[in-house]
């Protein structure tokens, strides 16, 4: 051949309703978007199902030489507890470390409550053996590995019948021997058995997190697992290059397949994760770089902040009700989706949320057999999605069912009109959506004044300018494709792990050369798994971080540090750095106090060749020439947010044959394949050269 073939990257993100690909062709650099539905029994079919319509496109298999996969999988299992019979081997008499927590409710609405119970323990009492065992502060072994309790746990692991067991044993992340040899004896009694120990999961200080974290990866792990195998299967079959298989982590970077699997807890974000990476790049494109994402697909929405072009990170975490120590994007979840049911409760009052409609039903306006309402249906009613035709004519929608399910359960009971119906509907999960932006800025002492939201998912655009005006925010950018926003995201990910030593000591009483000699070590573990992908040396990028307190304290904060070696010099520069975060985050520091370092931190990634994303052509005429028509939509009045216009015909632009530099005001309407854009009375619309949406507020006197 003279010429050679050409070349795809395709990526999927499977959400609750819509199973999101992009497909990226790396010889024009441009990429086109497919939704198909999701298929919750079997969330591989859906994956299948889109590739068989790329077939059917045009995109041959064998073309296909990068495949990334966001997943829910893992998530799923988790929240719907249907995960694996997990089993835990601790050290003896630390049995009750799982059941006590943190002794302290969680932050939040729990604290508050009355009934509150605790989560259901995913290892009880009655699948843990204790083992006779003990390492030392310092790594020492304090009591000797005792074979014959290591036999007595197997035997009660066997008649509990679990599929996959938990190993945490008391500074195991010191010295990790006594979790290795009772891993090997497991695992050659029981291969078919799924093993995680805390010592490889999350080597670092703090036992019940440890133990949290590494009981959840067993939970999940097996669902997993068994998921990333068979869809590996289902790709061969089909012909896809194996060479670079991806799945999406937690903490924005992707890893490939065969590495995931057995460390499921870094995929519980998988999803989100890469909106939040998508949404950082293209704010990057038009030099935004404090931003708020805002994803609100079919089930639920999350919203996460970024200063600076940083996503912020955390390393705790609260999934399901479960601990989770790994470091994860610090993303905030809340029930309120396109899917998310409304109902009148029996004293007469509105309720949105927390249940779904999911993708099966569905809304009622979806014509799949849903009768119940939902905030789809919601605005539909409003006339904010159009009656007829969704993503290119390959749904319908059903405005009739809309209106008689609102009607039916929400209208009726409250004994006002349809339209006023909707509109408490959408006000509802609104206010549920902009206190979840809040909690991750304004209750953090950022002012949302200096922050551009940028919303996306299918329902995103929908709802985020009219948040964006009741929070205050001045600024909007909208994605290309915003319904596609996670998997263009995985486009953009670069493989990422995270590698951690505990090693508590007083800053003053540390080594460079030590500091520098354990770094090293965590590098080069960090270099043979890169290496091991695929990475050559110069596609390797390292982070080194050193999380410090100040003495007696219970949490820590992360220093990025300036590289390798570190010299004494260094070491008083990281100490006033530290003083330096600590008031940024805390709003105070004490630098007269004694620092202690916890951990050694380094990032590891992988460099994916970056994609390049087309400008768009320059407008030549005025944005009328992209008018579709109008459409009568419901909008609350600019000067009385209380009032509303009534139904208006407002215009309704095409988003496809917008151009950089069209320009136009609110009311207004923007139609695409996979989103609509509600724009606001008193905002302003202007097309970026990438074909962002940059919505801004008018002043008004």
């Amino acid at each position: 051949m003279s010429e050679r073939s050409t070349r795809y990257r395709v990526t999927v993100d499977t959400g609750g309703t819509f199973s999101d690909f992009v497909v990226f062709e790396e010889k024009t650099g441009a990429y086109r978007i497919l939704k198909v539905p999701s298929t919750p029994d079997d969330p591989g079919r859906a994956v299948l199902n889109g590739l068989d319509v790329l077939r059917e496109e045009g995109v041959r298999p064998h073309e296909i030489t990068f495949f990334s996969h966001g997943t829910t999988v893992a998530t799923n299992a988790l929240i719907e507890e249907r995960g694996a019979r997990v089993g835990l081997v601790i050290t003896s008499g630390f049995r009750g470390i799982y059941e006590t927590m943190e002794q302290s409710r969680p932050y939040g609405p729990a604290v508050f409550d009355l009934g509150y119970e605790k989560p259901r323990l995913l290892a009880p009492a009655s699948r843990t053996a204790e083992v006779t065992e003990r390492i030392g502060s310092k790594g020492e072994v304090r009591v000797a590995l005792d074979e014959h309790s290591v036999r007595d746990a197997l035997a009660l692991l066997e008649a509990e019948q679990v599929e996959s067991v938990a190993i945490c044993f008391l500074f195991s992340f010191m010295n990790p021997d006594h979790e290795r040899r009772v891993r090997e004896s497991l695992e050659a009694a029981h291969p078919e058995w799924w093993v995680s120990t805390s010592s490889e999961l999350l080597p670092q200080i703090r036992e019940y997190y440890r133990l949290s974290t590494v009981v959840t990866n067993a939970y999940v792990s097996p669902v997993l697992g068994r998921y990333v195998q068979q869809l590996e299967q289902r790709l061969d079959e089909r012909g896809i290059a194996p060479a670079r298989r991806f799945t999406m982590q937690s903490n924005g970077g992707s890893s490939p397949f065969h590495s995931t699997a057995s460390r499921a807890v870094v995929t519980i974000l998988s999803g989100p994760a890469g909106g939040v990476t998508a949404g950082s790049a293209l704010a990057a494109t038009a030099g935004i770089d404090d931003i708020i994402t805002f994803d609100m697909g079919g089930t639920s929405c999350d919203v996460s902040l970024i200063q600076g072009g940083e996503p912020v990170v955390t390393d705790r975490s609260k999934i399901g009700g479960r601990d989770i120590a790994v470091p994860m994007l610090d993303i905030n979840t809340v029930s309120a989706g396109g899917g998310t049911l409304a109902e009148v409760d029996p004293q007469g009052a509105l309720h949105v949320g927390p249940q779904s409609a999911g993708a099966v039903p569905g809304p009622a306006c979806y014509g799949r057999g849903g009768e119940l309402p939902t905030v789809t249906d919601a605005n539909v009613v409003l006339g904010y999605l159009s009656p007829g035709e969704l993503l290119g004519g390959a749904m319908s929608i059903d405005a009739m069912a809309a209106h008689k399910a609102i009607d039916g359960h929400v209208a009726q009971p409250l004994g006002i009109d349809v339209v006023r119906a909707a509109d408490g509907i959408v006000k509802i999960v609104n206010v549920k959506m902009a206190q979840a932006i809040k909690a991750i800025s304004t209750e953090r002492g950022f002012d949302l004044r200096d922050f551009t939201l940028v919303p996306f998912g299918g329902a995103g655009p929908v709802h985020a300018c009219q948040i964006a005006l009741d929070l205050g925010l001045p600024k909007l950018l909208i994605p290309p494709a915003p319904g596609a926003n996670s998997a263009l995201g995985l486009l953009m990910s670069d493989v990422k792990h995270d590698y951690v030593r505990s090693r508590l000591a007083d800053i003053a009483e540390i080594s460079a050369d030590e500091a520098t000699a354990l770094f090293h070590e965590l590098q080069t573990a960090a270099k043979a798994q890169l290496e091991g992908e695929g990475f050559g040396h110069d596609e390797m990028r390292f982070r080194h971080f050193l999380d410090m307190r100040y003495a007696g304290q219970g949490y820590e904060n992360p220093v990025p540090l300036d590289g390798m070696p570190i010299t004494p010099d260094d070491v008083g520069r990281y100490r006033a750095r530290f003083d330096d975060i600590h008031r940024m985050c805390h709003g105070h520091a004490a630098p007269g106090q004694p620092v202690e370092v916890v951990n050694y931190r380094i990032e590891a990634v992988g460099l994916v060749p970056r994609v390049e994303l087309a400008r768009l052509e320059p407008a030549e005429g005025p944005p009328e020439d992209a008018q579709l028509g109008t459409r009568s939509a419901y909008f609350s009045s600019p000067d009385h947010p209380n009032q509303s216009t009534g139904l208006t015909d407002v215009p309704v632009y095409d988003r496809d044959k917008l151009r950089a530099g069209h320009r136009f005001s609110g009311p207004a309407l923007v139609d695409q394949y996979d989103a609509t854009t509600v724009v606001a009375p008193g905002q302003v619309v202007t097309v970026d050269p990438f074909g962002n949406l940059l919505v801004e507020a008018v002043d008004t006197p």
